[in-house]
């Protein structure tokens, strides 16, 4: 996308902002119009539902808006490629995540924006979270998100920071068809990943397949993480202080290999970008192993441009651009596997159901080539192609 062309949808979205007040409204799905139907819907023959769901809570998923509802919490600490813009500004972002909720897998979602770095955010959330079937996380600052999402998975309602998830569902969907295309095996492939945030940390441990049931997934053959200061490796100095990033250094180059992102991607066979612009260069792609597979994933600039990788010789390019050809986008996960969960009244997202969405989002197209590994985000069927896979992983962990 050009300058004048970004300036275009810029000032076209603000006007469309601004008519309709927003992307999103609440709307009434039962008669309102005469004295018996608020006595229905309203008081007092409500009394009765609350009398039935206070002797039975889980009743609330059968008379309630709970059982097809996420709340999708950001505190704007890092949004798209804005940054730290805070909760107000985030907003509009919010609103287009419940669009695509609704309009593509049937839920209702609410926006629900924090003041950035709000240091209640943990508690505020276990407050709200009655009246919602799920938790949707997004837009929220590395390593925060993290522990934010770890310590909300005892709520008993699926929790999921979308931007781990959502993307690492997505890159295993778009690697498994890149290794349809290129003929590659999956447990052979060296995987090189730019980024140790929230993104890069859930793809390697995705593409780890730590903690899944034999059988699943299989697992790729070697993971290098890079970030910043180059290779994450086990006698890094620092490393102690973060705890993900001892995590990674843990679970990922297992060869201990130090030094750069150049080092690092001499032989590789994939590189998965989810850092910042301009850090590839074709010489380095040319320096990876035969037929390389290229996910330039920073936005609104990919870490490679995909003419600039192909000069370097990579056989397949995606990036996270609408504009471009071969878009990865999480789009394409979420939406299903929210809806899954939901469905299964799953009490949260385990391993296997994000396996069992990548596989299922791979699944969907017959025959992916080099320019389209994934289906479009506006196929709407991916969405319940997605959320049957993730429905039956569900079921098949809790045997109903």
């Amino acid at each position: 996308m050009n300058t004048e062309e970004a300036e275009r949808y810029y000032t076209e979205a603000l006007d469309l902002h601004e008519r309709h007040h927003g992307k999103i409204a609440v709307s009434v799905k039962v008669p309102m119009e005469t004295k018996d139907d608020l006595s229905r819907a309203y008081t007092p023959g409500v009394a009765g539902v609350c009398r039935a769901i206070e002797k039975d809570p889980s009743l609330a998923y059968r008379y309630t808006l709970k059982g097809n509802s996420i709340a999708i919490i950001s505190d704007g600490s890092a949004v798209l490629g804005l940054g730290n813009i805070g909760g107000v500004a985030a907003i509009p972002v919010m609103e287009g995540k419940a669009a695509i909720f609704r309009e593509f897998a049937g839920i209702d979602a609410f926006p629900i924006c924090f003041d950035r770095y709000f240091p209640d955010i943990i508690e505020s959330i276990r407050h709200i979270a009655p009246v919602f079937g799920g938790i949707n996380l997004e837009d929220i600052a590395a390593p925060r998100c993290f522990e934010i999402e770890e310590e909300l998975q005892d709520l008993g309602i699926p929790v999921m920071h979308d931007d781990q998830h959502g993307t690492a569902i997505t890159v295993l969907a778009a690697l498994i068809n890149a290794c349809r295309v290129t003929g590659k095996e999956y447990e052979d492939l060296r995987v090189v990943i730019s980024g140790a945030g929230a993104a890069g940390y859930a793809i390697a441990r995705l593409l780890c397949c730590i903690g899944y049931r034999q059988g699943i997934c299989r697992r790729v053959g070697a993971i290098i993480v890079c970030d910043r200061q180059g290779i994450i490796h086990r006698q890094r100095r620092g490393l102690y202080d973060n705890k993900y990033k001892f995590i990674l250094a843990d679970e990922t180059n297992r060869e201990g290999m130090a030094g750069t992102l150049t080092d690092a991607v001499e032989g590789a066979d994939v590189f998965i970008g989810v850092s910042a612009p301009g850090l590839l260069s074709a010489d380095m792609v040319r320096h990876m192993n035969d037929d390389p597979v290229i996910f330039a994933l920073a936005n609104p600039v990919p870490e490679i441009l995909p003419d600039e990788a192909r000069r370097g010789g990579a056989r397949i390019v995606a990036t996270g651009r609408s504009d471009l050809p071969n878009q990865i986008n999480n789009a394409l996960a979420f939406p299903g596997v929210f809806r899954g969960a939901l469905d299964a009244r799953a009490p949260r997202i385990s391993d296997e159901m994000k396996v069992a969405a990548a596989h299922g989002l791979a699944g969907y197209l017959h025959a992916p080539s080099e320019e389209h590994l994934l289906p479009f985000v506006t196929d709407r069927g991916v969405a319940r192609a997605v959320a049957d896979v993730v429905m039956e992983a569900a079921e098949n962990e809790t045997g109903h």
